[in-house]
């Protein structure tokens, strides 16, 4: 791949938080780095110079850069972290040891204790995180603490123990820290019930254990222990930041495969997520051209099998966004809510970002497929028989019925053609009538096309409701012309479209692609028209000025402006010089009349 192939890819990628991948002509994995914004983060090796020799050899050697965005920078830490434990890329150093990241552990047994860990045991008992900050841990752990008393002694705690008095007082039991369960001091359902508390505290749920260390804090500053009031602030500050969920990890998800879809008129995005012993270690993103109108089952369904082929996936369960045929020993869930569906929606997030990287490259490298696409689409979006090559949107201008004008602005293929456009001065309508104006320039318009024997276009846009395209379409009947071009007209209140013969507008999405070129017509046709407008009322107000001296008519008034570009001009000018214009005589009237 080009030099010139890596920018577009760098000019593409989003301002999104995630993982970056760079790749060398074998197709082998040179480094794994995070950012906060990857189009910034991946832009500064290319454009910077380079302090060590060792970033400015493999700075050389990328010839393909793919990337996985994620929700947060928490996120990206932790999948970056995964990726080059599993990948060990050549130009990574740092996260390559066996170091992992700290979880918080609810241990399976009788009275369970709860303690930070780095090391998960499949025993039964429960984990949460991981967590990137170990600080974080510790002030869970603190509050935990304070606020719901637990065992923090490893005795091999049994009913029967219990009942001997095998054990012992421990020194947290006198300085309150546990309740003596040890000692029968607590029922197991009593401790049960600390236990599902603590777990609410973990997950976020920690409203009334902070309104509490608040107003520690206001003690602790009256009773002048500022130093004590900053650790409780410090703890506040940390736990309103603390977010307990990841969506890029889940110790309970072990060996899944992931697959989401997002598709157009011609092709589909299906991205694929592997998840082994809770992590992701991998995110592929393929590009399917449709053949013949495939559905996105279909699609999936190729994908599924493709993709697993390719990786080698030996996963038995696989989670999808709606049922697919599968293998029949290969496990589906289509996921509502919680965790699984967070993956879910991590999956589609980074296919729509795939997506809108393709199309920016096609954009750049391709337009003629891009604007095939788009005509593609707005053929769909607008119910057209055809796809809409050449477009012309009509706009009315006028002030309290002064000056009426109209524009007619023409596309094709999705962009403007600025000599095609035109102007009308509205010339059978007396006082402010959009609707009879609009059917003068429409009839105007194409019975001077028809008799030039000139191309129609495929789509006529009016700028306007349900009065105005009725108004336009009078005159393509009186021309003959009904059904031959497709009409719409376009509302601006809530860009209501609205069809010939149907009550009920359609609403398109706001970011769609064909909105967004009938905005840019119908912007583009209020601006021509306005343009004219001014221009015109501007024109009248200088020849009404001039024509309103003695001797100087209209055809004086247009000569004086011919020859001196300006009425400052004219006001400025000697009488001889006015002289050559319009002769002596007029030239003293105008002349006294500025002087």
């Amino acid at each position: 791949m080009s030099k010139t192939a890596i920018e577009v890819q760098i000019s593409t990628l989003p301002d999104n938080p995630g993982v970056y991948q760079f790749f060398d002509s074998e197709d082998k994995i040179l480094y794994v780095g995070k950012a906060k914004n990857l189009k910034k983060r991946v832009s500064s090796y290319f454009t910077k110079k380079q302090e060590y020799g060792k970033t400015r050899v493999m700075v050389k050697k990328i010839v393909s850069i793919r990337h996985i965005v994620v929700g947060t920078e928490s996120d990206a830490l932790l999948l970056e972290n995964n990726l080059i434990k599993e990948y060990q890329p050549r130009y990574n150093v740092l996260l390559k040891d066996d170091k992992s990241y700290p979880w918080i552990c609810i241990k399976n047994e009788l009275f369970p204790r709860i303690f930070m860990t780095r090391n998960i045991i499949k025993d039964g008992s429960e984990y949460f995180g991981p967590y990137t900050s170990v600080k974080t841990v510790k002030t869970l752990l603190d509050l935990i603490k304070s606020v719901q008393p637990l065992r923090t002694c490893k005795h091999q705690l049994t009913k029967e123990k219990i009942a001997a008095g095998k054990f012992k007082f421990s020194l947290e039991y006198h300085l309150g820290f546990c309740q003596g369960a040890c000692q029968g001091l607590l029922t197991e359902e009593e401790y049960q019930e600390r236990i599902e508390k603590v777990r609410e505290i973990i997950k976020g749920n920690f409203k009334a254990p902070l309104q509490e260390f608040r107003q520690q804090m206001k003690v602790l500053a009256t009773e002048m222990e500022f130093e004590k009031a900053q650790e409780i602030k410090d703890k506040i500050e940390i736990l309103e930041s603390y977010q307990a969920k990841s969506t890029v990890v889940n110790p309970k998800i072990n060996n899944v495969d992931a697959f989401t879809i997002i598709s157009d008129s011609t092709h589909g995005y299906v991205n694929f997520l592997q998840l082994s012993h809770g992590s992701i270690t991998r995110s592929h993103t393929m590009e399917i051209k449709k053949k013949l109108d495939e559905t996105d089952e279909e699609l999936l369904q190729l994908a599924i099998v493709e993709l697993r082929r390719r990786f080698e996936s030996e996963s038995r369960e696989i989670y999808l966004p709606f049922p697919v045929a599968v293998e029949q020993d290969l496990k589906v869930t289509v996921p509502k809510l919680g965790d699984k569906k967070r993956i879910l929606e991590l999956s589609e997030r980074n296919a729509r970002f795939f997506r809108q990287d393709r199309f920016k490259q096609i954009r750049i490298t391709d337009p003629d497929r891009h604007t095939k696409r788009i005509m593609e689409q707005m053929k769909v979006d607008l119910r057209l028989s055809e796809e809409p090559v050449h477009i012309e949107c009509f706009d009315n201008s006028n002030i309290q019925g002064s000056n009426p004008v109209a524009a007619c602005v023409v596309f094709r293929n999705g962009k403007p053609s600025k000599k095609d456009y035109r102007h009308f001065n509205i010339k059978t309508v007396e006082g402010p009538d959009d609707f009879a104006s609009m059917e003068e320039v429409v009839y105007r318009r194409y019975k001077r096309l028809l008799e030039e024997d000139e191309g129609l276009p495929q789509l006529i846009v009016i700028d306007g409701g349900k009065g105005q395209l009725s108004s336009a379409l009078k005159s393509l009947e009186a021309l003959e012309l009904r059904g031959k071009i497709a009409i719409i007209g376009i509302a601006k209140r809530l860009e209501e479209i609205y069809f010939p013969d149907d009550p009920i507008p359609l609403y398109l999405d706001k970011k769609s692609e064909s909105l967004k070129i009938i905005q840019q017509l119908r912007n583009e046709a209020h601006r021509f028209g306005i343009t004219h407008h001014r221009n015109k009322r501007s024109k009248e107000a200088i020849n009404s000025e001039l024509e309103s001296i003695e001797g100087v008519g209209k055809k004086t008034a247009e000569q004086l402006l011919k020859d001196f570009k300006s009425v400052k001009r004219i006001k400025e000018a000697t009488v001889e010089s006015l002289a050559e214009t319009v002769g002596m005589a007029k030239a003293k009237k105008i002349y006294e009349t500025f002087h």
